[in-house]
């Protein structure tokens, strides 16, 4: 079974920074595009940023310039570099990866979500 695994959220003035990281494991034979989706209270969730295997990315406009996706294939990890929150920032985010468990087999998976809440 692949199993991902966010960390990093919490509670920040706005201003300040956060970095939230999403850990995947189980089994995994390639990890192709792996992103970061939020959910803020009583809205839908929205794409925030992705990153290819080969390393492209895009990211939501409202984000552009203050947040940064990264990741460590060797680690099966994405991360979000979060920077001059806001407090429209708040939500619940979801990291979301497209995973072969088995070769030529892409699923996708998500995560439990971690709360991140700026304060104004």
């Amino acid at each position: 079974q692949v199993q991902l695994v966010e960390s990093g959220g919490g509670l920040v003035q706005a201003g300040g920074s956060l970095r939230l990281s999403c850990a995947a494991s189980g089994r995994i034979y390639r990890i192709n595009t792996m992103r970061w989706y939020r959910q803020p209270p009583g809205k839908q969730r929205e794409l925030v940023a992705a990153m290819t295997s080969a390393g492209t990315t895009n990211s939501a406009d409202s984000v552009k310039g203050r947040f940064t996706i990264s990741r460590d294939n060797a680690k099966n990890t994405v991360y979000l570099q979060m920077n001059s929150l806001k407090p429209e920032d708040t939500a619940t985010y979801y990291c979301n990866a497209d995973i072969e468990a088995v070769r030529y087999i892409n699923m996708g998976y998500w995560g439990q979500g971690t709360q991140v809440t700026v304060s104004s």
